[in-house]
């Protein structure tokens, strides 16, 4: 689906990918409703768009369905209608074993994460229904098709985002919504801060390994292509598509890998 001129609603837009894509969808002719929980983060998304007119803030909880509900009606008083949604925010966990993770820790992960993204679908769906041609995006992870140590109930519940979005690709054929989900490898964001996951194996990550990572910029580009390209999947970053090619065919070479690299982050 071509993004100008059409109206899409963005979560997590107060920060990293999620202001990346705001940022490129304005830059392409689109109108952009961001919807974040923070609101100082908005305003600062606000700011560096240079005020644009076709882009409003909406400070929501997207675990509220109720508040969801609502963002809809607020999203069409503003724009007239919605031609497709972006399910850009999640949090990851502490770097810490399921069996040590604290049980409110998982509920939320899984409330923002999954529940989050299927709150998006039901409100609006309706909505781009109503629509010649709409599109769904729904950003998993590579978490969520690859076991990582210490982060599991995050990439069970991105799991659970790929399996909602493969079903509604088949549920929704026939109708004008097409349906996307994309799986970022690494990216260069403030994510384990903004999800109090932090710790000190993370934060000094060598520089090499850094420049390994995508920019939010270029994870925005290659999000926005896969949607324009009615993609079903799409791997995002070279470790994604290294990581799935592996995990399809030498899944034990893969978690080798994964547990090397990522094992010592875990507390």
């Amino acid at each position: 689906m071509r993004t100008d001129g059409k109206v899409f609603v963005v979560t997590g837009a107060g920060g990293g990918v999620g202001r990346e894509l705001v940022r490129e969808l304005l830059s392409r002719g689109s109108s952009v409703a961001g919807v974040d929980i923070n609101e100082d983060a908005l305003k600062e998304t606000k700011s560096v768009t240079g005020n644009s007119d076709r882009f409003s803030i909406h400070v929501a909880d997207i675990t509220n369905y109720q508040r969801i509900e609502d963002l809809v009606g607020e999203v069409v008083a503003i724009h007239g209608h919605v031609d497709g949604i972006i399910n850009n925010a999640g949090i990851i966990q502490p770097f810490i074993t399921i069996e040590t993770l604290d049980i409110k820790k998982i509920d939320f992960v899984m409330k923002v994460n999954f529940y989050g993204a299927l709150y998006m679908v039901k409100a609006f769906l309706p909505e781009l229904k109503k629509r010649k041609e709409a599109h769904i995006l729904n950003v998993s992870s590579m978490g969520g098709f690859l076991p990582v140590p210490g982060q599991v109930a995050y990439g069970a519940s991105k799991a659970a985002v790929m399996l909602l979005s493969e079903g509604m690709y088949v549920e929704l054929k026939g109708s004008p919504v097409n349906m996307t989900v994309v799986f970022p490898g690494g990216i260069n964001t403030d994510i384990a801060k903004n999800s109090g996951a932090e710790n000190e194996n993370m934060s000094n990550k060598d520089s090499k390994a850094m420049k390994l990572l995508l920019t939010p910029e270029e994870a925005a580009r290659q999000m926005l292509l896969a949607m324009e390209k009615n993609k079903c999947r799409a791997y995002i970053g070279k470790d994604s598509k290294l990581m799935n090619f592996l995990f399809k065919f030498t899944p034990r070479l893969a978690l080798h890998l994964i547990q090397k690299a990522l094992g010592s982050n875990m507390k």
